[in-house]
Protein backbone atom coordinates (compact mmCIF):
# COMPACT_ATOMS: atom_id res chain seq x y z
CA UNK A 1 0.00 0.00 0.00
CA UNK A 2 2.99 2.37 0.62
CA UNK A 3 4.41 1.79 -2.54
CA UNK A 4 1.15 2.21 -4.35
CA UNK A 5 0.71 5.69 -2.09
CA UNK A 6 4.08 6.81 -3.68
CA UNK A 7 3.84 6.06 -6.81
CA UNK A 8 0.35 7.68 -7.24
CA UNK A 9 1.56 10.44 -5.52
CA UNK A 10 4.52 10.76 -8.06
CA UNK A 11 2.47 10.50 -10.65
CA UNK A 12 -0.85 11.74 -9.72
CA UNK A 13 -1.68 14.06 -12.45
CA UNK A 14 -1.36 11.52 -15.16
CA UNK A 15 -3.11 8.85 -12.72
CA UNK A 16 -6.44 10.99 -12.72
CA UNK A 17 -6.03 11.81 -16.76
CA UNK A 18 -6.57 7.61 -16.86
CA UNK A 19 -8.50 6.96 -14.49
CA UNK A 20 -11.02 9.50 -15.95
CA UNK A 21 -10.69 8.41 -19.21
CA UNK A 22 -11.59 4.58 -17.92
CA UNK A 23 -14.23 5.35 -16.02
CA UNK A 24 -15.44 8.02 -18.92
CA UNK A 25 -15.53 4.67 -21.00
CA UNK A 26 -16.97 2.53 -18.42
CA UNK A 27 -14.59 -0.02 -18.73
CA UNK A 28 -15.95 -0.58 -14.89
CA UNK A 29 -13.68 -4.06 -13.77
CA UNK A 30 -10.26 -2.50 -14.46
CA UNK A 31 -11.11 0.48 -12.62
CA UNK A 32 -12.79 -1.12 -9.82
CA UNK A 33 -10.23 -3.75 -9.47
CA UNK A 34 -7.51 -1.33 -9.09
CA UNK A 35 -9.09 0.91 -6.74
CA UNK A 36 -9.15 4.00 -9.66
CA UNK A 37 -12.57 5.21 -8.09
CA UNK A 38 -10.81 6.50 -4.69
CA UNK A 39 -8.97 8.66 -6.24
CA UNK A 40 -10.05 12.28 -6.55
CA UNK A 41 -12.10 13.86 -9.44
CA UNK A 42 -9.85 16.41 -9.92
CA UNK A 43 -9.12 15.64 -13.41
CA UNK A 44 -12.01 13.70 -14.05
CA UNK A 45 -13.18 16.54 -16.58
CA UNK A 46 -11.09 14.67 -19.14
CA UNK A 47 -13.89 12.21 -19.19
CA UNK A 48 -15.10 11.72 -22.00
CA UNK A 49 -18.70 11.89 -23.49
CA UNK A 50 -19.92 8.20 -24.83
CA UNK A 51 -22.96 6.53 -25.67
CA UNK A 52 -22.14 3.16 -23.76
CA UNK A 53 -25.03 1.72 -24.32
CA UNK A 54 -23.81 1.16 -28.09
CA UNK A 55 -20.43 -0.23 -27.33
CA UNK A 56 -19.31 -3.46 -26.63
CA UNK A 57 -17.18 -3.88 -23.77
CA UNK A 58 -14.16 -5.00 -26.34
CA UNK A 59 -14.82 -1.35 -28.44
CA UNK A 60 -15.22 0.31 -24.92
CA UNK A 61 -11.71 -0.99 -23.97
CA UNK A 62 -10.56 0.25 -27.21
CA UNK A 63 -11.53 3.43 -27.49
CA UNK A 64 -10.45 4.24 -24.11
CA UNK A 65 -6.84 2.66 -25.41
CA UNK A 66 -7.12 5.07 -28.07
CA UNK A 67 -7.31 8.41 -25.57
CA UNK A 68 -4.97 6.87 -23.20
CA UNK A 69 -2.27 7.88 -25.60
CA UNK A 70 0.76 6.47 -27.46
CA UNK A 71 1.99 4.02 -24.27
CA UNK A 72 -1.38 2.10 -24.24
CA UNK A 73 -1.65 1.74 -28.11
CA UNK A 74 1.49 -0.03 -27.62
CA UNK A 75 0.25 -2.06 -25.02
CA UNK A 76 -3.38 -2.48 -26.90
CA UNK A 77 -1.55 -3.76 -30.50
CA UNK A 78 0.56 -6.39 -28.36
CA UNK A 79 -2.65 -8.16 -26.36
CA UNK A 80 -4.03 -7.74 -30.13
CA UNK A 81 -1.61 -10.43 -31.56
CA UNK A 82 -1.90 -12.57 -28.04
CA UNK A 83 -4.70 -15.17 -29.04
CA UNK A 84 -3.03 -17.11 -26.21
CA UNK A 85 -4.44 -14.38 -23.57
CA UNK A 86 -7.08 -13.33 -24.75
CA UNK A 87 -10.83 -14.07 -26.57
CA UNK A 88 -10.98 -13.80 -30.50
CA UNK A 89 -13.63 -11.07 -29.74
CA UNK A 90 -10.98 -8.87 -27.55
CA UNK A 91 -7.95 -9.21 -30.27
CA UNK A 92 -9.89 -8.64 -33.08
CA UNK A 93 -11.40 -5.36 -31.64
CA UNK A 94 -7.93 -4.78 -30.28
CA UNK A 95 -6.42 -5.47 -34.14
CA UNK A 96 -8.27 -2.14 -34.88
CA UNK A 97 -6.03 0.02 -32.70
CA UNK A 98 -3.86 2.02 -35.10
CA UNK A 99 -0.98 4.09 -34.27
CA UNK A 100 -1.83 7.48 -36.84
CA UNK A 101 -2.48 10.74 -35.01
CA UNK A 102 -3.16 13.94 -36.20
CA UNK A 103 0.58 15.77 -36.76
CA UNK A 104 1.74 18.17 -34.51
CA UNK A 105 1.63 22.16 -36.24
CA UNK A 106 5.27 23.04 -37.51
CA UNK A 107 6.02 25.39 -35.17
CA UNK A 108 5.63 23.13 -31.95
CA UNK A 109 8.31 20.77 -34.01
CA UNK A 110 10.64 23.63 -35.20
CA UNK A 111 12.64 24.02 -32.07
CA UNK A 112 13.21 20.89 -31.12
CA UNK A 113 14.54 20.16 -34.19
CA UNK A 114 16.68 22.72 -34.23
CA UNK A 115 18.10 22.22 -31.30
CA UNK A 116 19.00 18.38 -32.20
CA UNK A 117 20.64 19.49 -35.57
CA UNK A 118 22.45 22.35 -34.26
CA UNK A 119 21.06 25.06 -37.11
CA UNK A 120 17.83 25.47 -38.52
CA UNK A 121 16.57 22.67 -41.41
CA UNK A 122 16.99 25.14 -43.66
CA UNK A 123 21.03 25.43 -43.20
CA UNK A 124 21.27 21.37 -42.93
CA UNK A 125 19.18 20.71 -46.36
CA UNK A 126 18.90 21.70 -49.58
CA UNK A 127 14.97 21.28 -49.72
CA UNK A 128 12.84 20.33 -46.31
CA UNK A 129 8.79 19.85 -46.90
CA UNK A 130 7.70 21.16 -43.40
CA UNK A 131 4.21 19.38 -44.30
CA UNK A 132 4.55 15.53 -42.57
CA UNK A 133 4.16 12.52 -44.75
CA UNK A 134 3.44 10.71 -42.13
CA UNK A 135 2.00 11.32 -38.38
CA UNK A 136 2.40 8.11 -35.21
CA UNK A 137 2.08 8.85 -31.92
CA UNK A 138 5.95 8.02 -31.01
CA UNK A 139 7.28 10.95 -33.84
CA UNK A 140 6.29 12.05 -37.41
CA UNK A 141 8.42 11.72 -40.69
CA UNK A 142 9.29 14.63 -43.14
CA UNK A 143 10.87 14.56 -46.46
CA UNK A 144 14.13 16.59 -47.17
CA UNK A 145 16.67 16.88 -49.63
CA UNK A 146 20.50 16.97 -48.52
CA UNK A 147 22.84 19.47 -49.96
CA UNK A 148 25.01 16.73 -51.71
CA UNK A 149 21.68 15.76 -53.26
CA UNK A 150 20.54 12.77 -51.73
CA UNK A 151 16.59 12.45 -51.08
CA UNK A 152 16.33 11.56 -47.09
CA UNK A 153 13.17 10.84 -44.89
CA UNK A 154 13.30 13.14 -41.29
CA UNK A 155 12.16 11.55 -38.44
CA UNK A 156 11.62 13.64 -35.53
CA UNK A 157 10.27 11.87 -31.83
CA UNK A 158 7.13 14.38 -30.69
CA UNK A 159 8.12 16.96 -28.14
CA UNK A 160 7.48 16.25 -24.25
CA UNK A 161 6.23 12.46 -25.28
CA UNK A 162 9.10 11.31 -23.41
CA UNK A 163 8.11 12.51 -19.73
CA UNK A 164 4.36 11.09 -20.66
CA UNK A 165 5.63 7.74 -21.42
CA UNK A 166 7.92 7.23 -18.50
CA UNK A 167 4.84 7.96 -16.08
CA UNK A 168 2.43 5.65 -17.72
CA UNK A 169 5.29 3.05 -17.65
CA UNK A 170 5.52 3.35 -14.12
CA UNK A 171 1.81 3.30 -13.24
CA UNK A 172 1.53 0.19 -15.74
CA UNK A 173 4.34 -1.39 -13.94
CA UNK A 174 2.71 -0.70 -10.56
CA UNK A 175 -0.41 -2.29 -11.68
CA UNK A 176 0.50 -5.21 -13.11
CA UNK A 177 2.27 -6.25 -9.73
CA UNK A 178 -1.30 -5.43 -8.40
CA UNK A 179 -2.82 -8.25 -10.75
CA UNK A 180 -0.75 -10.67 -10.22
CA UNK A 181 -1.40 -10.31 -6.97
CA UNK A 182 -4.53 -9.38 -6.56
CA UNK A 183 -6.33 -11.76 -9.76
CA UNK A 184 -4.38 -14.93 -9.05
CA UNK A 185 -6.24 -16.34 -12.14
CA UNK A 186 -4.44 -13.93 -13.66
CA UNK A 187 -1.05 -15.27 -13.17
CA UNK A 188 -0.15 -17.53 -15.78
CA UNK A 189 -0.15 -14.68 -17.83
CA UNK A 190 3.15 -12.94 -16.49
CA UNK A 191 1.34 -9.73 -16.34
CA UNK A 192 4.82 -8.57 -14.92
CA UNK A 193 6.87 -10.05 -17.52
CA UNK A 194 5.05 -8.74 -20.52
CA UNK A 195 4.57 -5.41 -18.85
CA UNK A 196 8.58 -5.49 -18.25
CA UNK A 197 9.02 -6.20 -22.42
CA UNK A 198 6.61 -3.44 -23.16
CA UNK A 199 8.63 -1.18 -21.53
CA UNK A 200 12.01 -2.28 -22.79
CA UNK A 201 10.26 -2.12 -26.29
CA UNK A 202 8.87 1.40 -26.23
CA UNK A 203 11.92 2.63 -24.66
CA UNK A 204 14.04 1.23 -27.94
CA UNK A 205 11.23 2.98 -29.81
CA UNK A 206 11.68 6.25 -28.27
CA UNK A 207 15.54 6.29 -29.11
CA UNK A 208 15.33 6.88 -33.28
CA UNK A 209 19.39 6.24 -32.99
CA UNK A 210 18.31 2.70 -31.48
CA UNK A 211 16.24 2.19 -34.86
CA UNK A 212 18.95 3.39 -37.09
CA UNK A 213 21.20 0.40 -35.37
CA UNK A 214 18.87 -2.06 -35.81
CA UNK A 215 18.77 -1.10 -39.72
CA UNK A 216 22.30 -1.12 -39.76
CA UNK A 217 22.43 -4.65 -37.73
CA UNK A 218 20.34 -5.80 -40.04
CA UNK A 219 21.54 -5.05 -43.24
CA UNK A 220 25.10 -6.08 -42.40
CA UNK A 221 23.16 -9.91 -41.94
CA UNK A 222 22.34 -9.22 -45.97
CA UNK A 223 25.68 -7.61 -47.38
CA UNK A 224 26.35 -9.62 -49.73
CA UNK A 225 22.42 -9.88 -51.43
CA UNK A 226 21.25 -7.39 -53.79
CA UNK A 227 17.39 -8.25 -53.82
CA UNK A 228 16.99 -7.64 -50.42
CA UNK A 229 17.74 -3.61 -49.41
CA UNK A 230 17.89 -1.86 -46.60
CA UNK A 231 17.87 2.42 -46.02
CA UNK A 232 21.11 3.87 -45.48
CA UNK A 233 21.11 5.77 -42.29
CA UNK A 234 22.79 9.66 -42.04
CA UNK A 235 24.89 10.05 -38.65
CA UNK A 236 25.66 13.05 -38.63
CA UNK A 237 22.34 14.54 -38.53
CA UNK A 238 20.96 11.42 -36.55
CA UNK A 239 20.40 11.30 -32.25
CA UNK A 240 17.84 10.24 -29.96
CA UNK A 241 15.05 12.28 -31.37
CA UNK A 242 15.40 12.78 -34.99
CA UNK A 243 16.49 9.83 -37.12
CA UNK A 244 17.81 11.02 -40.77
CA UNK A 245 17.94 7.79 -43.61
CA UNK A 246 17.94 7.42 -46.76
CA UNK A 247 14.60 7.67 -49.08
CA UNK A 248 13.33 4.65 -50.71
CA UNK A 249 11.48 4.83 -53.53
CA UNK A 250 9.85 1.45 -53.79
CA UNK A 251 5.69 0.45 -54.06
CA UNK A 252 3.22 -1.02 -51.20
CA UNK A 253 2.87 -4.80 -52.01
CA UNK A 254 -1.02 -3.68 -51.56
CA UNK A 255 -0.86 -1.68 -54.79
CA UNK A 256 -1.48 -4.22 -57.36
CA UNK A 257 -1.97 -2.00 -60.38
CA UNK A 258 1.48 -0.40 -59.61
CA UNK A 259 3.37 -3.57 -59.29
CA UNK A 260 1.81 -4.86 -62.52
CA UNK A 261 2.67 -1.43 -64.39
CA UNK A 262 6.50 -2.08 -62.89
CA UNK A 263 6.53 -5.34 -64.19
CA UNK A 264 7.32 -6.95 -60.97
CA UNK A 265 6.85 -10.45 -60.36
CA UNK A 266 4.63 -10.82 -57.31
CA UNK A 267 5.57 -14.76 -56.57
CA UNK A 268 9.42 -13.89 -56.64
CA UNK A 269 8.51 -10.40 -54.28
CA UNK A 270 6.97 -12.63 -52.13
CA UNK A 271 9.45 -16.05 -51.55
CA UNK A 272 12.29 -13.39 -51.32
CA UNK A 273 10.43 -11.35 -48.57
CA UNK A 274 9.40 -14.00 -46.62
CA UNK A 275 13.07 -15.92 -47.13
CA UNK A 276 14.87 -12.97 -45.15
CA UNK A 277 12.44 -12.56 -43.18
CA UNK A 278 12.72 -16.31 -41.78
CA UNK A 279 17.05 -15.91 -42.48
CA UNK A 280 16.56 -13.08 -39.79
CA UNK A 281 14.68 -15.12 -37.25
CA UNK A 282 15.88 -18.73 -37.67
CA UNK A 283 19.39 -17.60 -38.45
CA UNK A 284 20.13 -14.89 -36.97
CA UNK A 285 18.13 -14.75 -34.13
CA UNK A 286 17.31 -11.20 -34.50
CA UNK A 287 14.03 -9.61 -37.24
CA UNK A 288 11.97 -7.04 -37.86
CA UNK A 289 8.73 -7.23 -35.45
CA UNK A 290 6.24 -5.58 -37.73
CA UNK A 291 6.44 -6.46 -41.55
CA UNK A 292 3.40 -4.58 -42.19
CA UNK A 293 2.42 -3.51 -45.51
CA UNK A 294 4.11 0.46 -44.68
CA UNK A 295 6.86 -1.59 -44.07
CA UNK A 296 7.83 -3.30 -47.03
CA UNK A 297 8.22 -2.03 -50.37
CA UNK A 298 8.98 -3.39 -53.97
CA UNK A 299 11.77 -2.21 -55.62
CA UNK A 300 12.88 -2.81 -59.56
CA UNK A 301 14.74 -6.08 -60.10
CA UNK A 302 11.59 -7.56 -58.29
CA UNK A 303 14.07 -6.27 -54.83
CA UNK A 304 12.02 -6.48 -51.03
CA UNK A 305 13.28 -3.30 -49.16
CA UNK A 306 12.64 -2.96 -45.08
CA UNK A 307 12.34 -0.14 -43.24
CA UNK A 308 10.90 1.40 -40.01
CA UNK A 309 13.38 -0.78 -36.92
CA UNK A 310 11.79 1.20 -34.50
CA UNK A 311 10.70 -2.38 -32.60
CA UNK A 312 13.34 -5.66 -33.63
CA UNK A 313 12.72 -9.35 -31.84
CA UNK A 314 15.67 -11.58 -30.57
CA UNK A 315 15.62 -15.03 -30.40
CA UNK A 316 17.93 -17.47 -28.61
CA UNK A 317 19.58 -20.43 -30.23
CA UNK A 318 17.29 -22.72 -28.03
CA UNK A 319 14.53 -21.18 -29.43
CA UNK A 320 15.14 -21.35 -32.85
CA UNK A 321 15.93 -24.74 -32.11
CA UNK A 322 12.58 -25.31 -30.67
CA UNK A 323 10.64 -23.07 -33.42
CA UNK A 324 12.25 -25.92 -35.79
CA UNK A 325 10.94 -28.73 -33.90
CA UNK A 326 7.57 -27.10 -34.18
CA UNK A 327 7.49 -26.39 -37.83
CA UNK A 328 8.28 -30.25 -37.53
CA UNK A 329 5.79 -31.40 -35.56
CA UNK A 330 3.25 -29.16 -37.88
CA UNK A 331 4.46 -30.30 -41.15
CA UNK A 332 4.38 -34.41 -39.87
CA UNK A 333 0.95 -34.77 -38.01
CA UNK A 334 2.84 -35.26 -34.74
CA UNK A 335 0.47 -34.75 -32.08
CA UNK A 336 2.67 -35.57 -29.44
CA UNK A 337 5.65 -33.34 -30.33
CA UNK A 338 3.43 -30.07 -30.72
CA UNK A 339 2.15 -30.91 -27.14
CA UNK A 340 6.19 -31.61 -25.77
CA UNK A 341 6.86 -28.35 -27.20
CA UNK A 342 4.20 -26.27 -26.18
CA UNK A 343 5.00 -27.25 -22.50
CA UNK A 344 8.81 -26.96 -22.95
CA UNK A 345 7.53 -23.36 -23.91
CA UNK A 346 5.10 -22.64 -21.47
CA UNK A 347 7.48 -23.77 -18.29
CA UNK A 348 3.20 -25.22 -17.26
CA UNK A 349 3.96 -27.24 -14.40
CA UNK A 350 0.26 -29.02 -13.67
CA UNK A 351 -1.40 -29.12 -16.59
CA UNK A 352 -4.25 -31.25 -18.04
CA UNK A 353 -2.35 -33.81 -20.38
CA UNK A 354 -5.37 -35.52 -21.31
CA UNK A 355 -6.68 -32.62 -22.45
CA UNK A 356 -3.65 -31.02 -23.66
CA UNK A 357 -3.22 -34.36 -25.24
CA UNK A 358 -6.76 -34.42 -27.21
CA UNK A 359 -6.33 -30.53 -27.81
CA UNK A 360 -3.18 -31.22 -30.17
CA UNK A 361 -4.64 -34.39 -31.72
CA UNK A 362 -7.43 -32.27 -32.65
CA UNK A 363 -4.92 -28.99 -33.93
CA UNK A 364 -3.16 -31.53 -36.53
CA UNK A 365 -6.34 -33.36 -37.85
CA UNK A 366 -7.78 -29.89 -38.82
CA UNK A 367 -4.95 -28.71 -40.59
CA UNK A 368 -4.14 -32.23 -41.90
CA UNK A 369 -3.94 -32.50 -45.71
CA UNK A 370 -4.30 -28.82 -46.66
CA UNK A 371 -2.34 -25.98 -47.92
CA UNK A 372 -1.80 -24.31 -44.59
CA UNK A 373 -2.40 -20.85 -43.46
CA UNK A 374 0.00 -19.69 -41.45
CA UNK A 375 -1.77 -16.62 -40.13
CA UNK A 376 -4.58 -19.53 -39.20
CA UNK A 377 -2.39 -22.03 -37.77
CA UNK A 378 -0.42 -19.82 -35.28
CA UNK A 379 -3.22 -18.15 -34.34
CA UNK A 380 -5.27 -21.82 -34.20
CA UNK A 381 -2.02 -22.83 -31.66
CA UNK A 382 -2.02 -20.00 -29.36
CA UNK A 383 -6.18 -20.34 -28.63
CA UNK A 384 -5.26 -23.88 -28.38
CA UNK A 385 -2.79 -22.41 -25.89
CA UNK A 386 -5.29 -20.23 -24.17
CA UNK A 387 -7.80 -22.45 -24.01
CA UNK A 388 -5.55 -25.21 -21.90
CA UNK A 389 -4.36 -22.58 -19.65
CA UNK A 390 -0.97 -21.99 -20.99
CA UNK A 391 0.46 -18.60 -22.33
CA UNK A 392 3.62 -17.93 -24.71
CA UNK A 393 6.84 -17.01 -24.04
CA UNK A 394 6.89 -13.25 -24.99
CA UNK A 395 9.68 -14.20 -27.57
CA UNK A 396 8.05 -16.29 -29.50
CA UNK A 397 4.51 -14.16 -29.12
CA UNK A 398 6.64 -11.10 -31.47
CA UNK A 399 7.86 -13.63 -33.55
CA UNK A 400 4.18 -15.17 -34.12
CA UNK A 401 2.79 -11.50 -34.60
CA UNK A 402 5.87 -11.55 -37.19
CA UNK A 403 5.08 -13.99 -39.03
CA UNK A 404 1.49 -13.63 -39.17
CA UNK A 405 2.11 -10.35 -40.40
CA UNK A 406 4.39 -11.56 -42.67
CA UNK A 407 2.09 -14.09 -44.12
CA UNK A 408 -0.55 -11.44 -44.75
CA UNK A 409 1.70 -9.19 -46.75
CA UNK A 410 3.12 -12.01 -49.13
CA UNK A 411 -0.43 -13.49 -49.50
CA UNK A 412 -1.64 -10.04 -51.05
CA UNK A 413 1.48 -10.39 -53.34
CA UNK A 414 0.36 -13.88 -54.41
CA UNK A 415 -2.85 -15.45 -52.85
CA UNK A 416 -1.72 -18.55 -53.82
CA UNK A 417 1.55 -17.85 -51.39
CA UNK A 418 2.04 -21.39 -48.54
CA UNK A 419 4.84 -19.45 -46.52
CA UNK A 420 5.07 -23.25 -45.14
CA UNK A 421 6.01 -24.12 -48.40
CA UNK A 422 8.41 -21.21 -49.07
CA UNK A 423 10.01 -21.65 -45.73
CA UNK A 424 11.07 -25.41 -46.91
CA UNK A 425 14.88 -24.16 -48.17
CA UNK A 426 15.15 -21.35 -45.53
CA UNK A 427 14.66 -24.45 -42.94
CA UNK A 428 16.62 -27.28 -44.48
CA UNK A 429 19.80 -24.65 -44.63
CA UNK A 430 19.05 -23.99 -40.98
CA UNK A 431 18.73 -27.75 -39.86
CA UNK A 432 21.81 -28.53 -41.42
CA UNK A 433 23.56 -25.87 -39.49
CA UNK A 434 22.33 -26.67 -36.55
CA UNK A 435 22.96 -30.25 -36.87
CA UNK A 436 26.05 -30.56 -38.97
CA UNK A 437 29.05 -32.51 -37.95
CA UNK A 438 30.97 -28.90 -37.03
CA UNK A 439 27.98 -27.81 -34.85
CA UNK A 440 27.31 -31.07 -33.49
CA UNK A 441 31.73 -31.45 -32.34
CA UNK A 442 31.16 -27.86 -30.63
CA UNK A 443 28.66 -28.90 -28.81
CA UNK A 444 30.23 -31.98 -27.38
CA UNK A 445 33.67 -30.08 -26.91
CA UNK A 446 31.51 -27.92 -24.46
CA UNK A 447 30.54 -30.59 -22.44
CA UNK A 448 33.84 -32.14 -22.53
CA UNK A 449 34.95 -28.97 -21.03
CA UNK A 450 32.39 -28.83 -18.76
CA UNK A 451 32.77 -32.18 -17.65
CA UNK A 452 36.59 -31.48 -17.34
CA UNK A 453 36.07 -28.63 -14.90
CA UNK A 454 33.66 -30.16 -13.02
CA UNK A 455 36.27 -33.36 -12.55
CA UNK A 456 39.07 -30.58 -11.92
CA UNK A 457 37.05 -29.19 -8.71
CA UNK A 458 35.88 -32.39 -7.30
CA UNK A 459 38.99 -32.32 -4.93
CA UNK A 460 38.52 -29.31 -3.59
CA UNK A 461 34.81 -29.55 -3.20
CA UNK A 462 35.73 -32.63 -1.17
CA UNK A 463 38.26 -30.36 0.71
CA UNK A 464 36.16 -28.20 1.16
CA UNK A 465 32.92 -29.86 2.71
CA UNK A 466 35.59 -31.94 5.57
CA UNK A 467 36.08 -28.16 6.19
CA UNK A 468 33.01 -27.67 7.03
CA UNK A 469 31.84 -30.54 8.91
CA UNK A 470 35.09 -29.94 10.92
CA UNK A 471 33.94 -26.85 11.58
CA UNK A 472 29.97 -28.08 12.80
CA UNK A 473 28.99 -27.39 16.27
CA UNK A 474 25.96 -29.73 16.10
CA UNK A 475 26.10 -33.44 15.39
CA UNK A 476 22.35 -35.26 14.67
CA UNK A 477 22.94 -38.96 14.67
CA UNK A 478 20.11 -40.30 13.06
CA UNK A 479 19.55 -44.38 12.94
CA UNK A 480 17.45 -46.15 10.58
CA UNK A 481 16.51 -49.72 9.23
CA UNK A 482 18.16 -49.80 6.09
CA UNK A 483 20.29 -47.15 5.83
CA UNK A 484 23.49 -48.52 5.88
CA UNK A 485 22.18 -50.05 2.57
CA UNK A 486 21.42 -46.93 1.25
CA UNK A 487 24.49 -45.11 2.47
CA UNK A 488 26.39 -47.96 1.01
CA UNK A 489 24.26 -47.32 -2.30
CA UNK A 490 25.04 -43.71 -2.51
CA UNK A 491 28.99 -44.42 -1.97
CA UNK A 492 28.87 -46.19 -4.88
CA UNK A 493 27.05 -44.28 -7.01
CA UNK A 494 29.05 -41.12 -6.40
CA UNK A 495 32.40 -43.14 -6.74
CA UNK A 496 31.06 -44.29 -10.17
CA UNK A 497 29.95 -40.21 -11.42
CA UNK A 498 33.62 -39.26 -9.65
CA UNK A 499 35.34 -41.86 -11.38
CA UNK A 500 33.42 -41.06 -14.65
CA UNK A 501 34.03 -37.41 -14.67
CA UNK A 502 37.55 -37.94 -13.95
CA UNK A 503 38.08 -40.50 -17.51
CA UNK A 504 35.39 -38.58 -19.36
CA UNK A 505 37.29 -35.35 -18.99
CA UNK A 506 41.14 -37.26 -19.66
CA UNK A 507 39.37 -39.07 -23.22
CA UNK A 508 38.02 -35.50 -24.41
CA UNK A 509 40.63 -33.17 -23.00
CA UNK A 510 43.83 -34.63 -21.41
CA UNK A 511 44.29 -37.50 -24.11
CA UNK A 512 44.32 -35.61 -27.24
CA UNK A 513 46.72 -33.38 -26.29
CA UNK A 514 48.93 -36.18 -25.05
CA UNK A 515 48.41 -37.39 -28.49
CA UNK A 516 49.82 -34.14 -29.99
CA UNK A 517 53.17 -34.53 -28.51
CA UNK A 518 53.35 -37.99 -31.04
CA UNK A 519 55.32 -39.68 -27.89
CA UNK A 520 54.43 -43.48 -27.71
CA UNK A 521 54.91 -43.42 -24.10
CA UNK A 522 51.79 -41.11 -24.24
CA UNK A 523 49.72 -42.57 -26.14
CA UNK A 524 50.05 -45.87 -24.16
CA UNK A 525 49.92 -44.11 -20.74
CA UNK A 526 46.58 -42.48 -22.16
CA UNK A 527 44.95 -46.16 -23.00
CA UNK A 528 46.17 -47.30 -20.06
CA UNK A 529 44.36 -45.04 -17.98
CA UNK A 530 41.55 -44.97 -20.09
CA UNK A 531 40.97 -48.55 -19.89
CA UNK A 532 42.09 -48.90 -15.66
CA UNK A 533 38.70 -46.45 -15.77
CA UNK A 534 36.45 -48.24 -17.75
CA UNK A 535 37.33 -51.36 -15.82
CA UNK A 536 36.36 -49.64 -12.60
CA UNK A 537 33.00 -48.63 -13.31
CA UNK A 538 32.24 -51.81 -14.95
CA UNK A 539 33.96 -53.50 -11.67
CA UNK A 540 31.90 -50.92 -9.18
CA UNK A 541 28.16 -51.55 -11.40
CA UNK A 542 28.78 -55.28 -10.93
CA UNK A 543 29.39 -54.83 -7.08
CA UNK A 544 26.10 -52.77 -6.53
Amino acid sequence: MLKTAIVAARDRQRLQEIAGILIGFGVNKVVDRLGLRAIPRLAWRSAPAVDLARLSQPERLRRAIEALGPTFVKLGQVLASRADLLAPQWTEELGKLHDKVAPLPWDVIRPQLEADLGAPPSEIFSEFDTNPIASASIAQVYRARLETGEEVIVKVRRPGLQKIIEADLRLLSHASRIVETEWPEMARYRPTEQMRHIANGLREELDLANEGRNCEMLAALFADRDDIVFPKIYWEYTSERVLVQEFVHGIPPTDTKRLEEAGLDRKILAQRGVDAFLQMALIEGIFHADPHPGNLLAMSGNRIAFIDFGIVGRLSQRRRSQLLILIGAMLQEDADGLMAVLLDWTGASNPDLTRLEAASQAFVTRHNGATLNLGLVLTDFMTMARENDLAMPTDLAILFKGLVTADGVMRQLDPAFDLFAAAGPTVRRTMRQQFSVKDLKGRFQGLATGLYGAASELPTLIHLMLVRLKQGRVTVEIELKGMDKLTRGIERAAARVAVGLVVAAFATQLAPRLMEHGTPAFATIGILVLTIGIGWILLLARNR
